[in-house]
């Protein structure tokens, strides 16, 4: 079976997960390559949608978006609920899972009462169940 990746990719990939914006030339002194071919194993992992893209990281609480609830929902209305997540400014994260509940919602508000006004909109879709965070201990964790 052959591996997508191996070692130099994998260090490529953690330097990147740690720091998207890192440079070329930074990270062919960190794993001590030549800039053209870091830039050739770059494009190769875009290439085979391993890297994905390069994103961002908010502090949410700073942007007044502190409060996280994981929403657990069960619905026949499966595209119609995907039309709202898409909409709606509070849904971060949207997942279809298994067991009694079919969607998992991840929303992030300013208060509990934001939250309470979502959740009122989602009451046509079927019921819910929510689970706010008192703390957040592991989030955008680096995967290698």
């Amino acid at each position: 079976m052959e591996h997508p990746i191996d070692d130099i990719d994998r260090k490529i990939l953690q330097l990147l997960q740690h720091n998207a914006r890192m440079s070329i030339s930074q990270i062919s002194k960190e794993i001590s390559m030549s800039q053209p071919s870091v830039k050739e194993r770059i494009l190769k992992l875009e290439d085979k949608r391993i890297i994905s893209g390069y994103s961002t990281a908010l502090n949410l609480s700073n942007l007044n978006r502190g409060t996280t609830t994981f929403i657990l929902l069960k619905t026949e209305h499966c595209q119609e609920l995907v039309d709202f997540c898409s909409k709606a400014r509070e849904v971060t994260d949207l997942y279809r899972i298994s067991g009694e509940y079919n969607y998992l919602i991840k929303v992030q508000t300013a208060s509990i009462e934001e939250l309470a006004e979502f959740q009122d909109s989602l009451i046509k879709l079927g019921p819910s169940k929510s689970h706010i965070s008192m703390k957040n201990i592991l989030e955008n964790r680096v995967l290698l």
